[in-house]
């Protein structure tokens, strides 16, 4: 096969967050509902905080993506070749120890 593709990848580290939260819960946590009326209701008494359905709220770690090119015949080796990328621009630090794919795109 002819052609490159593009790879893109994140650093994944120990302390990364990814939590999920139902927003019927998050409305009725104390401090949140203190800190949504104290926003947008000041000075307002006797409210209620609701939602019209039931929804997530995720919460995960911001994460910076990086790319580079490879070979179409490199297709195997991706994950490998983006280890050794975030080796070499020495992305990987202290508490992270792997990537992860995000997208691969074909480029002409």
């Amino acid at each position: 096969m002819e052609g490159m593709i593009k790879v893109s990848y994140t650093v994944m580290c120990k302390n990364d967050v990814s939590k999920e939260v139902s927003l019927s819960a998050l409305l009725a946590n104390e401090k949140v509902m203190k800190a949504i009326k104290s926003e947008f209701a000041t000075g307002l008494r006797n409210l209620a905080l609701s939602s019209k359905e039931e929804s997530t709220v995720f919460i995960k770690t911001q994460k910076e993506i990086f790319e580079f090119s490879a070979s179409k015949n490199d297709f195997a080796d991706l994950l490998e070749l983006a280890e050794e990328d975030a080796r070499k621009l020495k992305r990987l630090k202290k508490e992270c120890d792997g990537v992860e794919l995000v997208d691969i795109v074909t480029m002409d």
